[in-house]
């Protein structure tokens, strides 16, 4: 499995998602269905061109937050070029190595994870990291895209720390176990 695409394999990715956006156009509109909220603090991990990135910002408003995330600078980049033509200022770009995010303990609402799981190699590790980042109250919305449905789900409830709260035909929506004091 490999985790970080080439900025060759990555190009050939966002040509493809160009093509999926012209036909579906309501692909990042989706994004509504998510349960985002003006003022929340959503986290697009695995950002890649940024296409949901976009609507995130839009949705949580200019009083809402949005970390894109991603291990690609040439992913962060074209994010930037979106953000810049929407003019979109409530988004902080963030350059990931490994599974540390940086991002501080507690921070989101929402963490989003739109057709990337199948790339992690350590679910464990980065739903750890995902965990971390999540506000108590948090949620972490998968969208598998490239596996299936029973292996994400396996995985996530291997990892002991995320509850299944929605499930719907586009995504799968966890909320944040509580961990047991002791």
């Amino acid at each position: 499995m490999k985790e970080k695409l080439s900025n060759t394999e990555f190009r050939a990715m966002r040509a493809f998602m160009k093509l999926i956006d012209t036909v579906h156009p309501h692909v990042p509109a989706q994004a509504e269905t998510f349960g985002i909220e003006p003022g929340m603090t959503v986290v697009d991990y695995g950002c890649g061109p940024g296409r949901y990135t976009v609507e995130f910002a839009r949705l949580t408003g200019p009083e809402g937050k949005v970390y894109a995330v991603d291990l690609l600078e040439a992913a962060l980049r074209e994010t930037q070029k979106r953000l810049q033509e929407h003019n979109l200022k409530n988004v902080e770009l963030k350059l990931v190595k490994g599974y540390d995010s940086e991002l501080a303990r507690e921070t989101a609402d929402l963490i989003c994870a739109i057709d990337m799981f199948h790339h992690v190699a350590d679910t464990n590790s980065f739903l750890k990291e995902l965990a971390r980042i999540a506000k108590p109250d948090g949620f972490l919305l998968l969208s598998g895209g490239h596996q299936t449905r029973s292996s994400i789900k396996k995985a996530i409830a291997a990892s002991g720390l995320w509850d299944i709260a929605e499930e719907t035909k586009g995504f799968l929506k966890y909320k944040k176990r509580l961990q047991q004091e002791g």
